[in-house]
């Protein structure tokens, strides 16, 4: 049909998120992100947009398809908070573990590029980090978790999610990896313990 896209938009921006994935923001080019999705210049500008609005693209669109992930996960084990956090690690685990994709995590790398990036560019990718703490405390809540020690545990496990993605780059082992998350979930373990003996402790009502 005349007019009609001769190309899979879907999969031109999966290929593009696995060149700013595997490269950064900073050492992509235009030129790189055309061989990456096999697009012209004129095509990538005309039906993808220019290098920024590419980029902030391909974030969303990692941040949707992880976030989903993350997401299911934590709600297979809702009233069990170690269980949770346990399905939200092996869904990072799993990631670095996949031989088709790049090390490390998109919205990570892109936090730490954020002088490299538009304001809006790292305001989105301080956002999706957000939203880790956010769904992690809101998990460890349903888990029957005070305030204080969701909020805190949240923003612990959440940093070593980040700190794996980062380690992943440098070559860390996946043994080391999960040793790494061994330590994180004994820390939920010791919360989740400390909850259930002061619950213990309370006097029934006669």
């Amino acid at each position: 049909m005349a007019g009609r896209k001769q190309f899979d938009i879907a999969a031109a921006l999966d290929a593009a998120m696995i060149q700013f994935w595997r490269a950064g923001y900073a050492d992509t080019s235009v030129d790189d992100l055309s061989r990456a999705t096999g697009l012209n210049r004129s095509s990538i500008y005309s039906s993808l947009g220019d290098k920024d609005t590419l980029f902030l693209r391909c974030l969303e669109r990692y941040s949707t398809r992880y976030g989903e992930k993350y997401d299911a996960a934590l709600s297979c084990a809702a009233d069990r908070p170690l269980a949770a956090a346990r399905a939200f690690f092996d869904v990072t685990l799993e990631r670095i573990a996949d031989p088709g994709l790049p090390d490390g995590c998109l919205v990570a790398q892109t936090v730490m590029a954020s002088p490299a990036l538009s304001a809006g560019v790292a305001a989105r990718a301080r956002e999706a980090i957000g939203f880790q703490h956010t769904r992690l405390r809101a998990a460890l809540k349903v888990g029957r978790l005070d305030d204080e020690a969701a909020d805190s545990l949240a923003t612990h496990l959440a940093a070593v999610n980040q700190s794996l993605a980062v380690m992943s780059r440098a070559g860390t082992s996946a043994e080391q990896l999960r040793a790494v998350v061994d330590v994180a979930l004994g820390a939920v373990a010791q919360r989740v313990g400390a909850r259930d003996r002061h619950a213990a402790a309370r006097p029934r009502p006669r």
